[in-house]
């Protein structure tokens, strides 16, 4: 196996400590201000009374207990439960556009932190997907529903893909954007050379330590740079400098980089051992809901050669979308055509294959 190169998490440059403070000065993002209410979780002390993670806005924040932790979830709407998650490098934040139009249709809204990220408890293990999986269905339960349709966003998408089969009964629909099945990813990671090399990224987090100082470095710098770098050509609008200081405050939250980093290392250590093999392996039950499979064309970081094929996995209704001339955000890059796409899915009585 050929590891491509993974310059963006290289030697080169300063490293400050993991933790270190974020952009200094609060800012306003185009969806909400940096809130004044209660922040649990750990602040930069940059960022406002509420620290960088709860951000005013139309919606609610409160923290829930699931899997032997708590979730801080972003909340608006009443209604069937659609629940959101978010991927890397960024945190429920990302789903500022979504949470008021899904409320607006008439569903109960959900965002949650994952694991380690955002206001969410950042424990010192349990980051393997099967785990993650079993903290969004321990969510659903924790809000007193009997079910909820996921959708999911890069490593959000992977964890929504792994609990539709985990956990079937408490799927109703699922929504997968910017994230092959996890049979796929494995299987393009290994032999498509092309998805290899632009993932080399997380090749780059498999080294102990330096990755956690890379991303943090220069009041995490290199976040941005990510965020910049994934997003397609025909939104120069996003993201936007506000925006960017947004995901690089959350990020230089204490221990977020680690955890954040730790799905990654397991996926990719994993592939050889017991618990990598018997993961692969339980994927392939087969998905059993209706699927909405949403795409950037030009996603930089996961090819749409790369997605495309998942349906082989799913026994149900199965629809791909692919949004033309948008990269890794599409929710974001686009988010009145993902939100619209979305909603009138969700809304289909009779979703088409």
């Amino acid at each position: 196996m050929t590891v491509p190169d993974s310059s963006a998490f290289g030697p080169a440059g300063s490293a400050s400590p993991q933790g270190s403070a974020g952009p200094t000065g609060s800012s306003t993002s185009p969806a909400g201000r940096l809130s004044s209410g209660d922040g649990r979780s750990a602040s930069t002390g940059q960022a406002g009374a509420g620290g960088p993670v709860r951000l005013d806005g139309p919606w609610t924040h409160r923290d829930v207990a699931a899997n032997g932790a708590r979730f801080h979830i972003a909340e608006m709407g009443e209604g069937p439960l659609v629940l959101l998650l978010h991927g890397f490098p960024q945190f429920w934040w990302t789903w500022r556009h979504q949470l008021p139009a899904l409320a607006e249709a008439g569903f109960r809204a959900v965002a949650m932190d994952l694991r380690g990220v955002g206001g969410s408890d950042r424990t010192p293990r349990g980051y393997d997907p099967a785990n993650l999986a079993l903290d969004v269905t321990g969510v659903i339960r924790s809000l007193g529903e009997p079910d909820a349709a996921l959708v999911g966003h890069d490593l959000g998408g992977y964890l929504a893909w792994t609990a539709a089969v985990m956990r079937p009964k408490l799927v109703r629909r699922l929504a997968v954007s910017s994230m092959p099945h996890p049979r796929r990813w494995r299987s393009s990671m290994l032999s498509d050379f092309a998805q290899s090399r632009a993932g080399s990224y997380i090749w780059g987090f498999q080294r102990p330590w330096l990755p956690e100082r890379q991303l943090v470095a220069d009041d995490a710098a290199l976040v941005g740079r990510l965020v910049q770098e994934w997003a397609g050509p025909r939104t120069p609008d996003f993201p936007d400098e506000e925006t960017l200081a947004v995901y690089r405050r959350a990020m230089s939250i204490p221990s977020t980089a680690h955890c954040s980093i730790e799905p990654y290392r397991w996926m990719v250590r994993s592939m050889a051992r017991p618990d990598g093999v018997q993961f692969n392996r339980r994927m392939k039950r087969p998905v059993r809901v209706p699927t909405l499979h949403l795409h950037g064309s030009l996603d930089p970081a996961v090819r749409t050669r790369s997605s495309a094929g998942s349906g082989e996995y799913v026994e149900a209704p199965y629809r791909w979308r692919l949004f033309d001339g948008v990269g890794h955000f599409p929710h974001e890059e686009d988010p009145i055509a993902f939100s619209t796409e979305l909603i009138n899915w969700l809304k289909d009585p009779e979703p088409d294959r």
